[in-house]
């Protein structure tokens, strides 16, 4: 077991897949001889060389459309786009080529791509920079869509989605790059599908995932000092989603509350929200509640943006209101 942050672990992971699997390469901007914007791809270009280890220009419609050619035929390509803001740009290849070819072609043809990228807000970077945009993937059929909020879990995870035959949206939080947790020496893999419950509680019940679970985790340990038992569930992958653990955890403590960054307009926790009043509404105390970011723009000024998305004590708040 090592302590390592986010960020190695990502980097560990893409080493040890590349090592054994020779079809599998990496492409994107400045993640060759630089490493990468936040360190991710560091080294890489040392071992593996510009075949396997591609610079691009600043061209994320042109490098991920060939990523999508690629995969059919027969390599994995894991695409590095910098800011989730600029998946803007290639949506085309990722929704109507690679998310549709397998079903297109009557299954004769797969698309084992990972689409790699970071968003969030925290550092200041406006908004084009820090958006979250997850349920833009989230509603696209024949994307999967993997968030994951600790080291263990972003080695796991990635391991599977490089593994996996169908194209992964991988969507990090650029403020989870530090941080570090235990990983173990030896490889493993996580299974796509599947959360995790972070913190066991019988009172109410977080559900949340990337950045926002380490609030939840922050907000839960101040709620236990006031006698509050909360049950944190780290969703981990939004698609495929573990209804199964969110039904169990509403069905257990009766309060639910949804937490994440995203506008909570059209956010992936209106749907989760509703398939829980559809399959455990009986089990319920009361109506699911959210806890999401602000349906705004994120603001240049750092005290604004800390205004628009979650903090521990709106989780705190929201927690209190339904016990």
């Amino acid at each position: 077991m090592a302590e390592m942050m986010y960020r190695e672990a990502l980097n560990r992971a893409l080493f040890e897949e590349m090592r054994k699997d020779p079809t599998v390469f990496v492409l994107g901007e400045n993640i060759g001889v630089r490493g990468g914007s936040y360190q991710v791809t560091v080294g890489l270009y040392d071992e593996f060389g510009a075949d396997r280890v591609i610079d691009t220009p600043l061209a994320e419609a042109t490098f991920t459309g060939a990523a999508v050619g690629a995969a059919l035929a027969g390599t994995r390509p894991v695409v590095d786009i910098l800011f989730v803001d600029f998946t803007t740009i290639p949506m085309d290849a990722i929704v109507n080529q690679a998310a549709k070819y397998e079903f297109m072609s009557g299954g004769q043809g797969q698309v084992p791509m990972v689409l790699r990228t970071q968003g969030g807000a925290g550092n200041g970077l406006a908004a084009q920079h820090s958006q979250s945009l997850e349920a833009l993937f989230y509603h696209i059929p024949g994307l999967k869509l993997v968030m994951p909020s600790t080291p263990y879990d972003a080695y796991g995870l990635l391991v599977s989605s490089i593994r996996d035959n169908q194209p992964v949206i991988f969507l990090e939080h650029k403020l989870l790059y530090m941080t570090k947790g235990d990983v173990p020496d030896e490889e493993f893999a996580i299974p796509l599908g599947k959360a995790d419950v972070k913190k066991e509680g019988d009172d109410v019940t977080l559900i949340t995932y990337s950045y926002m679970t380490l609030k939840c985790l922050e907000a839960a340990a101040l709620l236990e000092k006031e006698g509050i038992s909360v049950e944190v569930v780290d969703l981990r992958t939004l698609k495929p989603l573990d209804e199964e653990a969110i039904l169990k955890s509403a069905r257990k403590t009766g309060k639910v509350i949804i937490v994440h960054e995203a506008c909570k307009r059209g956010g992936v926790g209106g749907d989760i929200a509703a398939m829980i009043m559809e399959e455990a509404y009986d089990d319920l105390d009361g109506p699911v509640s959210r806890v999401c970011g602000l349906d705004t723009n994120i603001p240049y000024n750092l005290e604004l943006e800390k205004a628009c998305i979650p903090t521990v004590e709106d989780i705190i708040e929201a927690v209190i209101k339904i016990t």
